[in-house]
Protein backbone atom coordinates (compact mmCIF):
# COMPACT_ATOMS: atom_id res chain seq x y z
CA UNK A 1 0.00 0.00 0.00
CA UNK A 2 3.06 2.15 0.74
CA UNK A 3 4.43 2.13 -2.76
CA UNK A 4 6.10 5.24 -4.21
CA UNK A 5 5.64 6.68 -7.49
CA UNK A 6 8.29 8.89 -9.94
CA UNK A 7 8.65 12.02 -9.38
CA UNK A 8 7.57 12.60 -12.63
CA UNK A 9 4.33 10.83 -11.67
CA UNK A 10 3.62 12.89 -8.46
CA UNK A 11 4.27 16.03 -10.63
CA UNK A 12 1.67 14.48 -13.19
CA UNK A 13 -0.55 14.42 -10.39
CA UNK A 14 -0.38 17.71 -8.60
CA UNK A 15 -0.86 19.07 -11.99
CA UNK A 16 -4.39 17.51 -11.96
CA UNK A 17 -5.54 16.90 -8.59
CA UNK A 18 -8.88 18.01 -7.50
CA UNK A 19 -8.41 20.79 -4.35
CA UNK A 20 -11.61 22.25 -2.66
CA UNK A 21 -11.93 25.44 -1.90
CA UNK A 22 -14.63 25.64 0.40
CA UNK A 23 -15.80 24.61 3.97
CA UNK A 24 -17.99 21.56 4.08
CA UNK A 25 -20.94 21.84 5.87
CA UNK A 26 -23.96 19.39 6.54
CA UNK A 27 -22.86 17.11 3.71
CA UNK A 28 -21.53 19.75 0.85
CA UNK A 29 -19.35 22.14 0.20
CA UNK A 30 -20.19 25.72 1.36
CA UNK A 31 -18.37 29.01 0.67
CA UNK A 32 -17.87 31.37 3.80
CA UNK A 33 -18.47 34.99 4.15
CA UNK A 34 -15.15 35.49 5.84
CA UNK A 35 -12.10 36.79 5.19
CA UNK A 36 -10.34 35.14 1.64
CA UNK A 37 -6.98 33.65 3.06
CA UNK A 38 -4.40 32.08 0.53
CA UNK A 39 -2.82 28.28 0.94
CA UNK A 40 0.37 28.27 -0.39
CA UNK A 41 3.37 25.76 -1.62
CA UNK A 42 5.70 26.45 1.42
CA UNK A 43 8.63 24.74 -0.91
CA UNK A 44 7.48 27.10 -3.99
CA UNK A 45 5.41 30.07 -2.61
CA UNK A 46 3.22 29.13 -4.69
CA UNK A 47 -0.91 29.97 -4.06
CA UNK A 48 -2.50 26.58 -4.25
CA UNK A 49 -6.40 27.89 -3.99
CA UNK A 50 -7.46 30.90 -2.07
CA UNK A 51 -10.13 30.08 1.15
CA UNK A 52 -13.08 32.19 3.10
CA UNK A 53 -12.61 31.58 6.30
CA UNK A 54 -15.61 30.16 8.59
CA UNK A 55 -16.45 32.90 11.18
CA UNK A 56 -19.42 32.90 13.94
CA UNK A 57 -22.39 32.24 11.32
CA UNK A 58 -20.76 29.52 9.83
CA UNK A 59 -19.55 27.93 13.02
CA UNK A 60 -23.52 28.26 13.90
CA UNK A 61 -24.97 26.91 11.33
CA UNK A 62 -22.36 23.95 11.47
CA UNK A 63 -23.00 23.26 15.27
CA UNK A 64 -26.87 23.34 14.60
CA UNK A 65 -26.30 20.85 11.96
CA UNK A 66 -24.07 18.77 14.09
CA UNK A 67 -26.59 19.40 17.31
CA UNK A 68 -29.71 18.14 14.95
CA UNK A 69 -27.57 14.95 13.63
CA UNK A 70 -26.81 14.17 16.81
CA UNK A 71 -30.17 14.31 18.30
CA UNK A 72 -31.69 12.55 15.46
CA UNK A 73 -29.52 9.80 15.97
CA UNK A 74 -29.26 9.07 12.85
CA UNK A 75 -25.22 8.40 13.69
CA UNK A 76 -25.43 8.93 18.09
CA UNK A 77 -27.75 5.74 17.96
CA UNK A 78 -26.61 3.60 14.84
CA UNK A 79 -26.06 0.30 15.70
CA UNK A 80 -21.94 -0.02 16.40
CA UNK A 81 -21.55 -2.45 13.86
CA UNK A 82 -23.23 -0.02 11.22
CA UNK A 83 -20.61 2.66 12.32
CA UNK A 84 -17.58 0.53 12.05
CA UNK A 85 -19.11 -0.76 8.69
CA UNK A 86 -19.28 2.80 7.41
CA UNK A 87 -15.80 3.80 9.02
CA UNK A 88 -14.16 0.80 7.07
CA UNK A 89 -15.89 1.63 3.97
CA UNK A 90 -14.17 5.43 4.69
CA UNK A 91 -10.24 3.82 4.99
CA UNK A 92 -11.13 2.02 2.00
CA UNK A 93 -11.88 4.74 0.12
CA UNK A 94 -8.51 6.73 2.09
CA UNK A 95 -6.85 3.72 0.38
CA UNK A 96 -7.89 4.15 -3.04
CA UNK A 97 -7.35 7.94 -2.98
CA UNK A 98 -3.96 7.37 -1.29
CA UNK A 99 -1.58 9.02 -3.73
CA UNK A 100 -3.82 11.88 -4.37
CA UNK A 101 -4.31 12.64 -0.61
CA UNK A 102 -0.54 11.92 -0.24
CA UNK A 103 0.71 14.87 -3.00
CA UNK A 104 -2.06 17.21 -1.70
CA UNK A 105 -0.62 16.77 1.89
CA UNK A 106 2.82 17.35 0.72
CA UNK A 107 1.99 20.44 -1.92
CA UNK A 108 0.17 22.17 1.44
CA UNK A 109 2.91 21.52 4.29
CA UNK A 110 6.53 20.87 2.83
CA UNK A 111 6.27 17.82 4.02
CA UNK A 112 8.53 15.01 1.40
CA UNK A 113 6.22 13.09 -0.23
CA UNK A 114 8.06 9.96 1.11
CA UNK A 115 6.89 10.67 3.99
CA UNK A 116 3.45 11.31 3.30
CA UNK A 117 3.06 8.06 1.31
CA UNK A 118 4.78 5.47 3.28
CA UNK A 119 3.54 7.29 6.49
CA UNK A 120 1.02 9.52 6.75
CA UNK A 121 -1.32 8.05 4.52
CA UNK A 122 -1.16 4.14 5.62
CA UNK A 123 -0.81 5.46 9.37
CA UNK A 124 -3.94 7.25 8.87
CA UNK A 125 -6.11 4.38 7.61
CA UNK A 126 -5.00 2.27 9.82
CA UNK A 127 -5.99 4.58 12.85
CA UNK A 128 -9.58 4.72 11.09
CA UNK A 129 -9.64 1.02 10.96
CA UNK A 130 -8.36 0.41 14.28
CA UNK A 131 -10.80 2.42 15.90
CA UNK A 132 -13.90 1.54 14.03
CA UNK A 133 -12.93 -1.95 14.58
CA UNK A 134 -12.86 -1.03 18.48
CA UNK A 135 -16.49 0.01 18.04
CA UNK A 136 -17.99 -3.16 18.74
CA UNK A 137 -15.57 -4.41 21.55
CA UNK A 138 -15.59 -1.90 23.66
CA UNK A 139 -18.11 -2.99 26.81
CA UNK A 140 -19.69 -1.33 29.68
CA UNK A 141 -19.85 -2.14 33.36
CA UNK A 142 -21.60 -3.81 36.13
CA UNK A 143 -20.31 -2.71 39.46
CA UNK A 144 -20.48 -5.05 42.42
CA UNK A 145 -23.52 -3.46 44.59
CA UNK A 146 -25.07 -7.28 45.89
CA UNK A 147 -28.17 -8.39 45.54
CA UNK A 148 -30.43 -6.01 45.92
CA UNK A 149 -29.11 -3.51 42.98
CA UNK A 150 -28.62 -3.62 39.77
CA UNK A 151 -25.75 -1.10 38.55
CA UNK A 152 -24.71 -0.27 34.94
CA UNK A 153 -22.33 2.34 34.13
CA UNK A 154 -22.66 3.23 30.16
CA UNK A 155 -20.78 5.33 27.92
CA UNK A 156 -22.56 7.85 25.89
CA UNK A 157 -21.14 9.89 23.34
CA UNK A 158 -20.74 13.34 24.58
CA UNK A 159 -22.45 15.64 21.75
CA UNK A 160 -21.04 18.23 19.46
CA UNK A 161 -17.17 17.97 19.07
CA UNK A 162 -14.94 20.87 17.81
CA UNK A 163 -11.45 19.35 16.75
CA UNK A 164 -8.93 22.19 16.39
CA UNK A 165 -5.90 20.63 14.30
CA UNK A 166 -2.14 21.22 14.15
CA UNK A 167 -0.05 22.07 10.63
CA UNK A 168 3.13 19.02 11.13
CA UNK A 169 0.83 16.39 10.48
CA UNK A 170 -2.48 17.41 8.71
CA UNK A 171 -4.08 14.21 8.02
CA UNK A 172 -2.59 11.59 10.65
CA UNK A 173 -4.13 14.26 13.82
CA UNK A 174 -6.98 14.29 11.97
CA UNK A 175 -7.22 10.39 12.02
CA UNK A 176 -6.47 10.37 15.46
CA UNK A 177 -9.28 12.60 16.56
CA UNK A 178 -11.87 11.55 13.49
CA UNK A 179 -11.33 7.82 14.33
CA UNK A 180 -12.24 7.71 18.16
CA UNK A 181 -15.11 10.49 17.79
CA UNK A 182 -17.03 9.07 15.11
CA UNK A 183 -16.48 5.57 16.27
CA UNK A 184 -18.34 6.55 20.34
CA UNK A 185 -21.34 8.23 17.83
CA UNK A 186 -20.42 12.06 18.39
CA UNK A 187 -21.04 14.58 15.72
CA UNK A 188 -17.30 15.88 14.97
CA UNK A 189 -16.79 19.68 13.85
CA UNK A 190 -13.31 20.04 12.24
CA UNK A 191 -10.53 23.29 11.97
CA UNK A 192 -7.63 22.26 10.51
CA UNK A 193 -4.88 24.24 10.23
CA UNK A 194 -5.14 27.59 8.41
CA UNK A 195 -1.51 26.42 6.55
CA UNK A 196 -3.26 22.72 5.58
CA UNK A 197 -6.87 22.49 5.55
CA UNK A 198 -6.90 20.96 1.94
CA UNK A 199 -6.40 16.90 3.30
CA UNK A 200 -9.10 17.50 5.34
CA UNK A 201 -11.87 19.03 3.33
CA UNK A 202 -10.33 16.23 0.56
CA UNK A 203 -11.44 13.60 3.68
CA UNK A 204 -15.07 15.47 4.02
CA UNK A 205 -16.38 14.56 0.31
CA UNK A 206 -14.99 11.34 0.59
CA UNK A 207 -16.79 10.56 4.49
CA UNK A 208 -19.41 11.32 2.43
CA UNK A 209 -18.94 9.32 -0.02
CA UNK A 210 -18.69 6.76 2.26
CA UNK A 211 -22.18 7.01 3.96
CA UNK A 212 -21.03 9.65 6.87
CA UNK A 213 -24.43 11.67 7.62
CA UNK A 214 -24.34 14.52 6.87
CA UNK A 215 -24.11 17.19 9.92
CA UNK A 216 -22.00 14.64 11.83
CA UNK A 217 -18.78 15.40 9.51
CA UNK A 218 -17.81 19.06 8.81
CA UNK A 219 -14.96 21.02 7.83
CA UNK A 220 -14.17 24.56 8.46
CA UNK A 221 -11.40 26.54 7.25
CA UNK A 222 -9.74 29.38 9.13
CA UNK A 223 -7.31 30.64 11.49
CA UNK A 224 -7.37 30.89 15.50
CA UNK A 225 -8.48 34.40 16.58
CA UNK A 226 -11.49 33.76 14.04
CA UNK A 227 -12.82 30.21 13.49
CA UNK A 228 -10.89 28.96 17.05
CA UNK A 229 -12.22 31.14 19.28
CA UNK A 230 -15.68 30.92 17.86
CA UNK A 231 -15.43 26.82 18.25
CA UNK A 232 -13.61 27.60 21.48
CA UNK A 233 -16.66 29.69 23.24
CA UNK A 234 -19.40 28.33 21.28
CA UNK A 235 -21.95 27.33 24.20
CA UNK A 236 -23.81 24.45 22.07
CA UNK A 237 -20.54 22.53 21.37
CA UNK A 238 -19.89 19.24 24.27
CA UNK A 239 -15.74 19.22 24.03
CA UNK A 240 -13.06 20.63 22.11
CA UNK A 241 -9.77 18.30 21.11
CA UNK A 242 -7.13 20.02 20.44
CA UNK A 243 -3.50 19.47 18.93
CA UNK A 244 -0.91 22.06 19.24
CA UNK A 245 1.21 24.73 21.61
CA UNK A 246 0.65 24.74 24.29
CA UNK A 247 0.40 28.69 24.52
CA UNK A 248 -2.77 28.32 22.20
CA UNK A 249 -3.87 25.16 24.20
CA UNK A 250 -3.84 27.23 27.26
CA UNK A 251 -6.31 29.69 24.77
CA UNK A 252 -9.10 26.76 24.90
CA UNK A 253 -9.39 26.23 28.79
CA UNK A 254 -9.83 30.01 28.76
CA UNK A 255 -12.72 29.69 26.43
CA UNK A 256 -14.49 26.46 27.95
CA UNK A 257 -14.62 28.40 31.44
CA UNK A 258 -15.88 31.79 29.45
CA UNK A 259 -18.73 29.84 28.17
CA UNK A 260 -20.17 26.16 29.10
CA UNK A 261 -17.67 24.64 30.52
CA UNK A 262 -16.92 22.28 27.68
CA UNK A 263 -14.52 19.21 27.82
CA UNK A 264 -11.29 20.15 27.12
CA UNK A 265 -7.96 17.65 26.15
CA UNK A 266 -5.21 19.31 24.93
CA UNK A 267 -1.97 17.72 23.60
CA UNK A 268 0.75 20.41 23.25
CA UNK A 269 4.27 21.16 22.81
CA UNK A 270 7.40 19.05 24.09
CA UNK A 271 11.27 19.34 24.86
CA UNK A 272 12.14 15.65 24.55
CA UNK A 273 15.54 14.05 25.68
CA UNK A 274 17.20 11.49 24.54
CA UNK A 275 19.43 10.02 27.06
CA UNK A 276 22.70 8.03 25.63
CA UNK A 277 24.24 6.24 28.69
CA UNK A 278 28.21 5.04 28.48
CA UNK A 279 26.83 1.05 28.01
CA UNK A 280 24.57 1.91 25.14
CA UNK A 281 24.84 -0.54 22.36
CA UNK A 282 25.84 0.05 18.66
CA UNK A 283 26.38 3.75 18.39
CA UNK A 284 25.62 3.83 14.49
CA UNK A 285 22.19 2.58 15.32
CA UNK A 286 21.65 4.69 18.01
CA UNK A 287 22.57 7.92 16.37
CA UNK A 288 20.20 6.72 13.61
CA UNK A 289 17.20 6.59 15.93
CA UNK A 290 18.35 10.24 17.04
CA UNK A 291 18.68 11.89 13.88
CA UNK A 292 15.41 10.46 12.70
CA UNK A 293 13.76 11.56 16.56
CA UNK A 294 15.28 15.27 16.03
CA UNK A 295 14.98 15.96 12.05
CA UNK A 296 12.10 13.65 10.61
CA UNK A 297 9.70 16.48 9.29
CA UNK A 298 12.38 18.83 9.86
CA UNK A 299 11.51 18.48 13.82
CA UNK A 300 7.88 20.07 13.38
CA UNK A 301 6.63 17.30 15.76
CA UNK A 302 5.75 17.50 19.25
CA UNK A 303 7.87 14.70 20.41
CA UNK A 304 10.86 15.38 18.48
CA UNK A 305 13.99 14.68 19.77
CA UNK A 306 15.21 18.32 20.89
CA UNK A 307 17.77 17.37 23.38
CA UNK A 308 20.54 14.83 23.24
CA UNK A 309 21.55 14.35 26.82
CA UNK A 310 24.75 11.84 26.49
CA UNK A 311 27.53 10.40 28.80
CA UNK A 312 30.77 12.08 28.51
CA UNK A 313 32.71 9.16 27.45
CA UNK A 314 30.84 8.73 24.37
CA UNK A 315 29.62 12.02 23.19
CA UNK A 316 32.63 12.49 20.67
CA UNK A 317 31.71 9.39 19.43
CA UNK A 318 28.37 9.51 18.90
CA UNK A 319 28.78 13.23 17.45
CA UNK A 320 30.46 11.48 15.25
CA UNK A 321 28.06 9.26 14.08
CA UNK A 322 25.04 11.68 13.96
CA UNK A 323 27.39 13.62 11.71
CA UNK A 324 27.47 10.90 9.40
CA UNK A 325 23.39 10.38 9.07
CA UNK A 326 23.20 13.65 8.41
CA UNK A 327 24.81 13.11 4.87
CA UNK A 328 21.96 10.75 4.42
CA UNK A 329 19.37 13.44 5.35
CA UNK A 330 19.16 14.89 1.42
CA UNK A 331 16.90 18.09 0.87
CA UNK A 332 14.72 19.25 -2.10
CA UNK A 333 11.51 18.94 -4.04
CA UNK A 334 9.16 17.54 -1.50
CA UNK A 335 7.60 15.86 -4.20
CA UNK A 336 10.83 13.91 -5.43
CA UNK A 337 10.44 10.70 -3.19
CA UNK A 338 13.94 10.44 -2.80
CA UNK A 339 14.45 13.73 -0.63
CA UNK A 340 13.90 12.76 3.27
CA UNK A 341 13.78 16.64 4.22
CA UNK A 342 11.18 19.06 2.53
CA UNK A 343 10.72 22.93 3.99
CA UNK A 344 9.44 24.39 7.17
CA UNK A 345 5.36 25.35 6.91
CA UNK A 346 5.73 28.95 6.24
CA UNK A 347 6.97 32.00 6.53
CA UNK A 348 6.37 32.87 10.07
CA UNK A 349 7.22 29.42 11.26
CA UNK A 350 10.88 29.96 9.23
CA UNK A 351 10.88 33.20 11.03
CA UNK A 352 10.62 31.75 14.66
CA UNK A 353 12.98 29.14 13.81
CA UNK A 354 15.72 31.53 12.61
CA UNK A 355 15.07 33.91 15.65
CA UNK A 356 16.37 30.62 18.14
CA UNK A 357 19.26 30.08 15.73
CA UNK A 358 20.44 33.48 15.47
CA UNK A 359 19.96 33.60 19.27
CA UNK A 360 22.27 30.85 19.85
CA UNK A 361 24.71 32.23 17.22
CA UNK A 362 25.10 35.22 18.71
CA UNK A 363 25.45 33.55 22.23
CA UNK A 364 28.06 31.35 20.81
CA UNK A 365 26.88 28.18 21.18
CA UNK A 366 29.21 25.57 19.13
CA UNK A 367 27.71 23.83 15.65
CA UNK A 368 29.03 20.59 15.99
CA UNK A 369 27.50 19.69 12.81
CA UNK A 370 25.09 21.37 10.32
CA UNK A 371 24.48 25.10 9.42
CA UNK A 372 23.04 27.29 11.73
CA UNK A 373 22.98 29.88 8.71
CA UNK A 374 20.84 28.14 6.22
CA UNK A 375 16.84 28.38 6.74
CA UNK A 376 15.46 24.46 6.76
CA UNK A 377 18.86 22.77 7.80
CA UNK A 378 19.31 19.82 10.55
CA UNK A 379 21.91 22.05 13.01
CA UNK A 380 23.39 20.06 16.17
CA UNK A 381 24.65 22.59 18.92
CA UNK A 382 26.69 22.35 21.98
CA UNK A 383 25.11 23.19 25.01
CA UNK A 384 26.96 23.84 28.33
CA UNK A 385 24.55 25.48 30.32
CA UNK A 386 21.85 23.27 31.65
CA UNK A 387 19.43 26.69 32.00
CA UNK A 388 20.18 27.61 28.08
CA UNK A 389 16.81 28.78 25.77
CA UNK A 390 18.71 25.69 23.67
CA UNK A 391 18.24 23.36 26.15
CA UNK A 392 14.33 24.49 28.21
CA UNK A 393 12.30 25.96 25.12
CA UNK A 394 10.49 24.29 22.23
CA UNK A 395 11.99 25.64 18.93
CA UNK A 396 9.85 23.36 16.93
CA UNK A 397 13.14 23.11 14.09
CA UNK A 398 15.70 20.98 13.10
CA UNK A 399 17.68 21.92 16.06
CA UNK A 400 19.34 19.51 18.67
CA UNK A 401 20.97 20.63 21.70
CA UNK A 402 23.35 18.54 23.25
CA UNK A 403 24.26 18.35 26.82
CA UNK A 404 26.86 16.29 28.85
CA UNK A 405 26.19 14.30 31.59
CA UNK A 406 28.24 11.74 33.38
CA UNK A 407 25.69 9.95 35.50
CA UNK A 408 22.36 8.62 34.66
CA UNK A 409 20.88 10.52 37.89
CA UNK A 410 21.99 13.91 36.54
CA UNK A 411 20.78 12.98 33.11
CA UNK A 412 17.33 12.28 34.45
CA UNK A 413 17.09 15.61 36.28
CA UNK A 414 17.94 17.69 33.14
CA UNK A 415 15.68 15.83 31.65
CA UNK A 416 12.81 16.88 33.94
CA UNK A 417 14.45 20.20 33.87
CA UNK A 418 11.87 22.27 31.33
CA UNK A 419 7.96 22.89 31.73
CA UNK A 420 7.29 19.60 29.08
CA UNK A 421 6.59 16.59 29.83
CA UNK A 422 6.19 14.37 26.47
CA UNK A 423 7.72 11.97 25.45
CA UNK A 424 11.76 10.94 26.18
CA UNK A 425 14.29 7.82 25.01
CA UNK A 426 16.34 6.23 26.96
CA UNK A 427 19.91 3.67 25.81
CA UNK A 428 21.39 1.68 27.94
CA UNK A 429 21.45 -2.15 28.11
CA UNK A 430 21.23 -1.82 32.00
CA UNK A 431 17.96 -2.59 32.03
CA UNK A 432 17.47 -1.90 35.96
CA UNK A 433 18.76 1.51 34.85
CA UNK A 434 16.54 2.15 32.29
CA UNK A 435 13.32 0.80 34.46
CA UNK A 436 14.54 3.12 36.94
CA UNK A 437 15.31 5.48 35.22
CA UNK A 438 11.79 5.46 32.77
CA UNK A 439 9.71 6.07 35.76
CA UNK A 440 11.95 8.87 36.90
CA UNK A 441 11.40 10.33 33.82
CA UNK A 442 8.06 12.89 34.15
CA UNK A 443 6.61 12.09 30.59
CA UNK A 444 3.75 10.38 28.72
CA UNK A 445 5.93 8.28 26.52
CA UNK A 446 9.94 6.64 27.26
CA UNK A 447 10.72 4.54 24.77
CA UNK A 448 14.44 2.18 25.70
CA UNK A 449 16.93 1.78 22.61
CA UNK A 450 14.68 3.39 20.64
CA UNK A 451 12.67 6.30 19.46
CA UNK A 452 9.35 6.51 18.78
CA UNK A 453 5.74 7.26 20.29
CA UNK A 454 4.63 3.51 20.51
CA UNK A 455 1.39 2.90 17.87
CA UNK A 456 -2.12 3.46 17.53
CA UNK A 457 -2.62 0.57 20.77
CA UNK A 458 -0.53 3.12 23.11
CA UNK A 459 -2.16 6.32 24.68
CA UNK A 460 -0.03 9.69 23.98
CA UNK A 461 0.01 12.50 25.80
CA UNK A 462 1.95 14.36 28.04
CA UNK A 463 3.15 15.72 31.84
CA UNK A 464 3.18 19.06 32.71
CA UNK A 465 2.34 21.45 30.19
CA UNK A 466 2.57 19.17 27.17
CA UNK A 467 -1.08 17.59 28.07
CA UNK A 468 -4.22 18.10 29.60
CA UNK A 469 -7.49 16.10 30.06
CA UNK A 470 -6.84 12.97 28.27
CA UNK A 471 -4.69 11.20 25.74
CA UNK A 472 -4.71 10.27 22.16
CA UNK A 473 -4.56 6.65 20.38
CA UNK A 474 -5.43 3.40 22.05
CA UNK A 475 -8.80 2.61 24.30
CA UNK A 476 -7.81 5.43 26.71
CA UNK A 477 -8.64 8.06 22.95
CA UNK A 478 -12.11 6.89 23.48
CA UNK A 479 -12.71 8.30 26.67
CA UNK A 480 -12.13 11.89 25.48
CA UNK A 481 -15.33 11.60 23.76
CA UNK A 482 -17.69 9.84 26.09
CA UNK A 483 -19.82 10.67 29.21
CA UNK A 484 -19.79 8.09 31.79
CA UNK A 485 -23.38 7.45 33.14
CA UNK A 486 -24.63 5.33 36.24
CA UNK A 487 -27.69 3.62 36.15
CA UNK A 488 -28.96 2.48 39.50
CA UNK A 489 -31.92 -0.22 39.74
CA UNK A 490 -33.13 -0.87 43.03
CA UNK A 491 -34.34 -4.95 43.77
CA UNK A 492 -34.72 -4.23 47.28
CA UNK A 493 -38.17 -5.74 48.75
CA UNK A 494 -38.90 -3.30 51.11
CA UNK A 495 -42.07 -1.94 52.40
CA UNK A 496 -42.60 1.62 53.31
CA UNK A 497 -42.30 1.51 56.84
CA UNK A 498 -46.12 2.87 58.40
CA UNK A 499 -47.76 -0.23 56.58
Amino acid sequence: MSELLSLDEYRSLAAEVEIQNAAHIDGSFHRCNGPAFDTLNPATGEKLTSLNMAGEAEVDLAVARAREAFDSGRWSRLHPAERKEVLIRLAKLIKRNRHELAVIESLDSGKPIADCAAIDIPETINTIIWHAEAIDKIYDDAAPVGADAISVIEREPIGVVGAVLPWNFPLLMLAWKLGPALAAGNSLIVKPAEQTPLSALYLARLAATAGVPRGVFQVLPGDGPVTGQAIGLHSDIDMVSFTGSTETGKMFLSYAAQSNLKKVTLECGGKNPAIVMDDAEDMGAVAEHIANGAFWNLGQNCSATSRLIVHSSVKDELVDRLKDQLKEWRQGDPLDPANRLGVLVDEGHRGKVRACLDRAMAEGLPVLAGSASEDHCPVIMDVADKDNFLAVDEVFGPVLAVLTVNSMDEAVQIANRTEYGLAASLFTTNIKQAITAARNIRAGTVTVNSYGEGDITTPFGGYKQSGFGGRDNGLAAHDQFTEMKTIWIDLADRKPDNL
